[in-house]
């Protein structure tokens, strides 16, 4: 457990560890100082760009390269540009931080089945630290129950070493506890295609930007976190698109397009050996993406 706790503390899970989500580790809190390489060799020794704050290679999620629709430059707003202060009435920047975290536990899973623990284990445990601490008024005030232990479980679940069944299972609790989540959405009027599309192209264009970013740093991470921030826009897309084909048609359009790109860009969770596609395609893509769904 000493192993386990290092590993939080080095995720920035010094909250979560505040808060007693971790209470079951006890007295091993005391004299656990410091992060601890491993597993995965620069898994370990880098902590995710998707941490707020990260400073490597001068952009991440937090950084240089601002994302989202949510927008890096919202005055610090959560972990990735997450509007928080907006997310109780907005049901755009609402549904951008459930994007956002259910973007990581896609990576974690999928990391997972390729071998990948340590990073999967991050995956699984960033947003609990991140966006969901920070969402935890607007939960409160729109009657969602705490879910940030099924994250943490399923982190613990990996370095446990418990098999994929065992993995899954904490998998699916979480998506279960954000669709239930999403269900609890603030009303602002808007229709549900314009809240759809304005989610998807969000996590289109914090997929491009990771790209951009693991196109010129050979770390994991940037590719994983850009590889969930896609899926999400995929399964969003399946989920939402008669509606937005239905009201906005050019959106529809232009997110098929992006999506096919990105899955060029991202073909598995693994990264391959050489980025085959060009940034640019990407960010002109989200460019257009962007424009559609401002309409």
């Amino acid at each position: 457990m000493n192993s386990k706790l290092k590993l939080w503390t080095q995720l920035g899970l010094g909250t979560a560890l505040a808060g007693g989500m971790l209470a079951a580790c006890g007295g091993e809190a005391g004299g656990e100082g410091g992060g601890e390489a491993g597993g995965d060799g620069a898994d370990a020794a880098a902590v995710a760009p998707s941490e707020a704050g990260t400073g490597e290679a001068g952009e991440g999620e937090a950084g240089g390269e601002g994302e989202g629709a949510g927008g890096e430059g919202e005055g610090g707003e959560g972990e990735g540009g997450v509007a928080v202060s907006r997310a109780d009435s907005d049901p755009v920047a609402y549904g951008i931080a459930l994007a956002v975290t259910e973007a990581h536990v896609i990576a974690a899973r999928d990391a997972f089945a390729a071998g990948r623990k340590e990073a999967a284990a991050e995956m699984f445990a960033h947003p609990a630290a991140e966006v969901l601490v920070e969402m935890d008024p607007v939960f409160a005030k729109l009657g969602v129950k705490d879910f940030k232990p099924l994250l943490t479980d399923a982190s613990t679940a990996v370095l446990d070493g418990k098999d994929a069944a065992e993995v899954n299972r904490r998998y699916d609790a979480i998506i279960t506890a954000l669709r239930g989540a999403a269900d609890k959405a603030p009303d602002s009027g808007a229709s549900e295609a314009a809240i759809a599309s304005g989610i998807i192209a969000d996590q289109i264009e914090r997929a491009g930007a990771m790209y951009r970013i693991a196109a010129k740093d050979d770390r994991y991470e940037p590719y994983l976190d850009g590889y969930g921030f896609y899926k999400v826009a995929e399964t969003a897309a399946a989920r939402g698109g008669a509606a937005i084909k239905a009201a906005n048609p050019d959106a529809h359009a232009r997110i098929s397009d992006a999506l096919a790109l990105l899955r060029q860009a991202y073909p598995a969770a693994t990264r391959p050996g050489r980025l085959k596609l060009e940034p640019a395609a990407l960010s002109a893509a989200s460019s257009r993406v962007m424009l559609a769904t401002a309409s």
